[in-house]
């Protein structure tokens, strides 16, 4: 038997930004046995995940070139059914360049192994400071990464972001039928033998042989519907091993006859899928108790503040088409519908976990789903939490920890707890917050932002609801 001793105050596994550059171990291009194909990844604007496969030999010679990239025309990113969107155009090419520090062995696909990268201008850019002349500022990775270095440098804050992967395992797309009808967390979901078994035990098998620790898997409460629960990392490496997570699902599934969705809502009578992100901030030095609640610092009270009062519009990146909003209702704990916050409550979009934990506290933000672009998403929650410390932003919009959520509440009795905001909708109202919100504009670029909202309105521009619901399916 192990002794350990208990300390109350300390609940779960504690992981800090510095002991992911301990932890973190990267590949050698170069001795790789058995690899024969590198498979260089990128997440368009609609997250969709775009490919190349380049045979190894050829990728080390691109690696050893003056300028490491493969070229890409510049409309891929607003490239949707083979229609260009407004604003793009098939003149001119990109360059994207590989990250390889992002190298992962592809579990589901022996052989081969993925790397992600950025989108670079082929020619600088005229009269702007020399770090952006080659900058493209669609570019999902580099606008998160830049809003994280930005953070870092500016305000010593670091980030640790780590994801609840919901999906739903179907044996047909048409007519839908999921591989079970098992309820939440019940162990019939897990028969040994069962196709299910077998094919969720080889995606964490293949997960851990690319490097992803994986937490937990468990039955969710949709018919087939189950979730795996990644390790956090720095926010840019989290959300490149969720897409890693992500393709090892679809693909091992797909081996298996199985059809895996992360789509928002299968079921109109079940829960919805979400991706929700669990992010802890990192302040550099002591920072004090805040006033609005003891199980807040200051830093992490701004912080929170802040992505409240952006909330409306953020819900446009993380719940970014129509069928988003049929997961975000009140009464089945996907977060509800009112702008607020509460510790280990699971209707409000703004979940405080482990609160008495400083070593392990984070806030779940639980109005994402898998249809958002997690590099974007992930990029405008943090940059509206960042601006929130740089201007010492007051939390107004009090713990809503008690028994009873926000929407079962008279307005009174939101008014006590400062809650006076409701979330957008529908996504034509999210939409028009994004647009309005100067904050979000600066951050992401106005260019951004507009091309974004016309890409994924044209993605889902379909004329019938069923054809929305096939493709709903077919993409995510």
């Amino acid at each position: 038997m192990i002794d350990i001793e208990r300390n109350p105050g300390i609940i779960g596994v504690k992981y800090t930004p510095s002991s992911m550059e301990v932890d973190r171990q990267e590949l050698d291009i170069h001795n790789l046995p058995g690899i024969k194909y590198i498979r260089i990844q990128w997440v368009d604007l609609t997250n969709a995940i775009c490919y190349r496969v380049i045979p190894i030999s050829y990728f080390i010679k691109i690696l050893q070139s003056p300028r490491p990239s493969i070229s890409i025309t510049k409309s891929i990113l607003g490239l949707v059914h083979l229609t260009l969107v407004e604003g793009f155009s098939p003149i001119g090419e990109y360059l994207y360049v590989p990250d390889i520090t992002t190298l992962k062995l592809c579990g589901y696909a022996p052989g081969h192994a993925t790397v992600m990268g950025y989108f670079e201008e082929k020619t600088p850019k005229q009269d702007i400071p020399k770090s952006l002349e080659y900058k493209v500022d669609l570019c999902p990775r580099t606008i998160l990464n830049r809003i994280v270095e930005d953070a870092r440098v500016s305000l010593g804050l670091d980030f640790l972001v780590g994801f609840e992967t919901e999906f739903i395992l179907l044996s047909s797309v048409s007519p839908v039928q999921a591989v079970n009808e098992v309820s939440y967390g019940r162990a019939s979901g897990l028969r040994t033998g069962s196709p299910e078994y077998i094919a969720l035990e080889e995606m964490l098998d293949a997960l851990q042989l690319s490097g992803i620790e994986v937490q937990a898997l468990h039955k969710e409460g949709a018919p087939g519907q189950y979730e795996v629960v990644t390790a956090p990392l720095r926010p840019l490496q989290a959300i490149d091993a969720l897409i890693h997570t992500r393709e090892t699902i679809y693909n091992i599934a797909n081996k298996h006859s199985l059809y895996a969705t992360l789509a928002p809502r299968v079921y109109g009578n079940s829960c919805g899928s979400s991706s929700h992100a669990h992010i802890s901030v990192h302040a550099a030095g002591e920072s004090p108790v805040s006033s609005a609640s003891p199980n807040l610092t200051n830093v992490e009270a701004s912080f929170l503040a802040s992505v409240l009062d952006h909330l409306p519009a953020l819900i446009a990146l993380t719940l970014p088409i129509p069928e988003s909003f049929k997961r975000m209702v009140d009464g089945a704990w996907s977060g509800g519908t009112y702008v607020c916050w509460g510790t280990d409550n699971r209707e409000a979009p703004l979940r405080l976990s482990n609160a008495t934990s400083p070593s392990t506290r984070n806030f779940e933000y639980r109005a994402l789903d898998g249809t958002a672009n997690p590099y974007i998403a992930i990029a405008g929650i943090i940059g509206a939490g960042v601006e929130g410390v740089r201007g010492q932003v007051e939390l107004k919009i009090r713990d809503n920890a008690g028994s009873v959520p926000a929407a079962n509440m008279n307005d009174q009795e939101r008014g006590a707890l400062g809650v006076t905001k409701r979330l957008p909708l529908s996504w034509s109202e999210a939409r028009e917050n994004l647009e309005k919100n100067d904050l979000m504009g600066e951050l992401l670029g106005r260019n951004f932002v507009a091309k974004y909202l016309d890409t994924l309105a044209k993605s889902f521009d379909t004329p019938s609801e069923t054809e929305r619901s096939a493709r709903l399916l077919a993409y995510y």
